[in-house]
């Protein structure tokens, strides 16, 4: 018989051009019990990619660049995932005050953007990135790291980032202890420390640097939304 996703002759369970199996198991509780586990474990296994950018982040995603990209679960994949599940356990906890806080005495566009912002701070983390990429490629330019790879970077950065917001979380949860800004202490600590260690570990300026590109990101991140929403408040009362 010939395949039903590209039509070559199958003589074997498998299509020998594009893999697709001979017939299709049924789904049933089995199926989804796999399907499950396959999420958890991606390739080698969210625990493992956790395990390595926590013990040694810098040389870990450099051999993912040049070596190995089979060891480490996909970047793409690791913030989206990350970020869902800091997102995930704010809600349930019902975690009202993040790292930054912003109050207003009367409603505006701006106030409206910024909220959102606070309540979706995975998702915030992952646009924030591509303004650190920005300022990281311009300090960092002499190691010849293109946009594409530092923005990968911050990937696993950052979702190592969510992740540790989210162990806050739980534990603000359950003892009832305001912890959200010790998290983003530690949090963006870690992202500085990981960052430096990317691009040379034994280079204390890269700390440094590491540090203001982080901290010109994210002024650069909050600068967009003030901006879209005072021209929209002008806009509005006009």
């Amino acid at each position: 018989m010939n395949c039903k996703n590209c039509n070559t002759e199958v003589n074997s369970n498998y299509c020998p051009n594009c893999g697709q199996p001979e017939s299709l198991k049924r789904i049933n509780g089995h199926y989804i019990i796999h399907e499950i586990e396959h999420v958890l474990h991606f390739e080698r296994g969210i625990l493992y990619t956790v395990r390595e950018l926590t013990t040694n982040p810098g040389q870990n995603i450099r051999n993912y660049f040049s070596e190995n990209r089979s060891r480490l679960v996909k970047p793409i994949i690791f913030i989206i995932i990350t970020s869902l599940i800091y997102t995930l356990l704010n809600h349930f906890f019902h975690i009202e005050d993040g790292y930054v806080k912003y109050h207003e005495a009367t409603k505006s566009t701006i106030g409206s953007i910024v909220k959102w912002v606070q309540d979706h701070y995975g998702y915030a983390n992952i646009m924030m990135a591509v303004f650190i990429a920005l300022w990281l490629k311009l300090f960092f330019r002499k190691y010849h790291y293109n946009f594409y790879e530092i923005l990968i970077m911050l990937c696993f950065v950052m979702g190592m980032g969510m992740l540790i917001f989210s162990v806050f979380v739980i534990t603000q949860g359950l003892m009832h202890f305001n912890l959200m800004i010790v998290a983003g202490i530690v949090g963006i600590s870690y992202s500085i420390w990981a960052i430096g260690q990317f691009f040379d570990k034994n280079k204390t300026v890269n700390y440094v640097k590491a540090l203001a590109a982080y901290i010109l990101g994210m002024i650069t991140f909050w600068i967009i939304p003030i901006l879209l929403g005072t021209i929209i408040d002008l806009l509005i009362k006009h």
